[in-house]
C-alpha cells in the first residue's frame, strides 16, 4: 500500500477511522471524508500524530454533487485513486408500521446511494490504477433484521450492487470486496435514527462484547490483500448467513427472539 491513495468515506469515527489507521500504517496516503467538520479535523489530527499522510474533505455521501467534487479534489491533489472504501453509513431502529418513510429514504441515500455516487465518480481512475473497491456492508445485507427494515434494505441493495459491479469488472484489474462485519463496537447505534428521524443517542446493545473497530479494520485489510470477494465476520455472523440460507423459518424465530432482548425493544 506504500504511497497508494486510499479514500475512506465516513471516516471520522468507528470502522472508518480504524480503517484509516490500518491502511495508513501500511504506507498509504489516506483521504478521509465526513459531514462533521470538527470530528473530521479531530480524526485528521490523530492520523497526522501517527505520521500518516492524510487529507480530510468535508463531504455528505448522500449528495452526488459533493461526492463528485470530493473525488475530483483527490485526483487534482494526488493524481490518482488506488482504493475506494465505501464506509459511510447510518442505521435506524423502528417498527416499519410506525416509521416516518423519510427515515428509510435517508438511510438508503447514505448507505446505498452514497456507495453508488462515490463508486461511479471514482471508477475511471480506479480502472487506470487497477485498484480496488471495498464496500462496508453488514450481516443485515444477508439476513433482514426486524426493527431495522430500512437499514437491511440498504445493505441488501449494496450487496447486490457490488456483486453485479464485481462481475462487470472482470478483466479490468479492479478488485471488489464486500465486507460484512457483525455487530461491532462503534457509534453507529448511538447515531442511529428513530422512527421520527431523531438521533437515538444511546446504544441498545452491550458494546464491550462485540468486535472492536480496530479488529474489523485489520480483518478487512487482510481480506483485501488476499483478493477475497466477500468477508463475513464473527462466528455469529457466519452462522447467521449459513442458517438463513438453509433454515430460513428457523432463523425468523431466532432473529426475532434475539433482537427482542435488546434494550427497549419494540418487539413483544
Amino acid at each position: 500500500m506504500k504511497n497508494q491513495v486510499v479514500i475512506i468515506t465516513g471516516a471520522s469515527s468507528g470502522i472508518g477511522k480504524a480503517l484509516a489507521f490500518e491502511f495508513g500504517r501500511q504506507g498509504a496516503i489516506i483521504v478521509i471524508t465526513g459531514r462533521n467538520q470538527s470530528k473530521l479535523n479531530e480524526a485528521a489530527s490523530e492520523l497526522q500524530a501517527a505520521n500518516i499522510l492524510q487529507h480530510a474533505i468535508v463531504c455528505d455521501s448522500s449528495s452526488e454533487e459533493q461526492t463528485r467534487k470530493m473525488i475530483q479534489e483527490v485526483v487534482d491533489r494526488f493524481g490518482r485513486i488506488d482504493l475506494l472504501i465505501n464506509n459511510a453509513g447510518i442505521s435506524m431502529r423502528s417498527m416499519f408500521e410506525t416509521v416516518d418513510l423519510q427515515v428509510l429514504k435517508q438511510v438508503m441515500d447514505i448507505n446505498f446511494w452514497g456507495t453508488v455516487y462515490a463508486t461511479h465518480a471514482a471508477l475511471p481512475y480506479l480502472k487506470q490504477s487497477k485498484g480496488g473497491i471495498i464496500g462496508i456492508s453488514s450481516i443485515a445485507g444477508y439476513r433482514g433484521l426486524p426493527v431495522r427494515t430500512g437499514y437491511s434494505a440498504s445493505k441488501f441493495a449494496m450487496n447486490g450492487f457490488l456483486e453485479a459491479l464485481r462481475t462487470e469488472l472482470i478483466g479490468t484489474g479492479v478488485h471488489v470486496l464486500t465486507a460484512c462485519p457483525g455487530f461491532t463496537a462503534s457509534n453507529i447505534r448511538n447515531a442511529s435514527l428513530t422512527g421520527d428521524g431523531s438521533i437515538a443517542g444511546e446504544t441498545m446493545r452491550e458494546e464491550d462484547k462485540m468486535m472492536s473497530a480496530e479488529e474489523v479494520a485489520f480483518e478487512i485489510r487482510k481480506a483485501y490483500e488476499a483478493k477475497k470477494k466477500t468477508l463475513v465476520l464473527t462466528f455469529q455472523g457466519k452462522l447467521t448467513v449459513f442458517l438463513n440460507k438453509w433454515l430460513n423459518s428457523l432463523m425468523d424465530n431466532l432473529v426475532y427472539n434475539t433482537l427482542k432482548k435488546e434494550k427497549d425493544s419494540p418487539l413483544t
